[in-house]
């Protein structure tokens, strides 16, 4: 199961480096992640600030 960003995302970005299938982009002015890249490593939610990054 992918993990999603939620509404508590502040857009700071330090998911997105984290990623190792580039599956985190920004989107309107928040990160979205895409499911269908995501390899579920949780490696985007163990560096998020903000704990706005679960599993889908």
């Amino acid at each position: 199961m992918a993990y999603k960003i939620t509404d508590g995302c502040i857009n700071c970005g330090a998911c997105e480096p984290e990623c190792p299938v580039e599956a985190i982009s920004e989107s309107d002015a928040v990160r979205v992640i895409d499911a269908d890249k995501c390899i579920d490593c949780g490696a985007c939610a163990n560096t998020c600030p903000v704990d706005a990054i679960v599993e889908g």
